[in-house]
């Protein structure tokens, strides 16, 4: 039995879809068009998947990965998340990861949490799917290595608008570990793009990266201030003085 999924529908709950399928923009021509939720919250989902993500299969995290409910996806994410954060306490991980507590394996696990994310890029499909999963698993996998054009490659030719979104947001990591290139380089890469909901997760990024060195905020914002999109530059300041926030809106 997939405890994961019998374990979440069971607290489902109708009366919460409605408000879940406005919040999420699920509506003809929005961004979440046609998305089917269970009425879960997500500290419910995330209570779901502490008690038995270690109880999860392979076979059954792609049953949850593939599901139609946006809330079995998340769980299978965030599952996804604490594999990859705790390998060896895996009890589900099966014989072809071996059974042994060898780094071998355990690098084994990892990479097989990156591949399977990667691979599922299709079913990661609204802002909160991205940002619960992106930076703790892409970010984290690539934090000890330099080459990080992955992110560069998801940011430029993504083939969704989920896919850019997850070039930004994995280098939330990044931010956290004090190394701030790879944000401002990717964030570069966004700055026209189309959606708002670019706009909103590259000043997102920024406003964490200035809070590590205003001074790098600042000198990126300098040359691109004219065009660059206004809610992205508001995110952006948004821990700026309420006179500098002004004067930035202004120029």
């Amino acid at each position: 039995m997939n405890v994961l999924f019998h374990t979440l529908i069971s607290h489902a709950d109708p009366a919460q879809v409605p408000g879940l399928a406005r919040f999420f923009k699920t509506g003809p021509g929005q961004y979440g068009e046609g998305d089917v939720f269970l009425g879960i919250k997500v500290p419910v989902t995330r209570q779901v998947v502490k008690a038995c993500w270690s109880e999860v299969s392979p076979e059954h995290l792609e049953e949850c990965m593939t599901s139609e409910y946006h809330e079995v996806r998340l769980a299978a994410l965030l599952t996804l998340v604490e594999i990859f954060s705790h390998p060896g306490k895996w009890s589900a991980a099966g014989s072809c990861f071996g059974d042994d507590a060898s780094p071998e394996r355990i690098l084994s696990i990892k990479r097989y949490c990156i591949d399977f994310y990667l691979s599922h890029t299709d079913r990661i499909n609204n802002w909160d799917l991205v940002d619960l999963s992106s930076y703790p698993l892409l970010g984290q996998w690539l934090l000890p290595q330099k080459d990080r054009s992955l992110l560069y490659h998801l940011a430029r030719d993504g083939r969704t608008l989920w896919e850019q979104r997850i070039g930004i947001v994995s280098t939330m990591t990044f931010v956290r570990h004090g190394q701030l290139d790879d944000t401002f380089a990717i964030s570069d890469i966004l700055l026209h793009h189309p959606h708002d909901l670019i706009h909103k997760a590259v000043g997102w990024l920024l406003r964490e990266a200035g809070k590590r060195d205003k001074d790098a905020l600042k000198a990126f914002l300098t040359p691109r201030i004219s065009t660059m999109p206004r809610t992205m530059l508001r995110y952006a300041i948004e821990k700026f003085p309420p006179e500098e926030r002004s004067k930035y809106m202004k120029m």
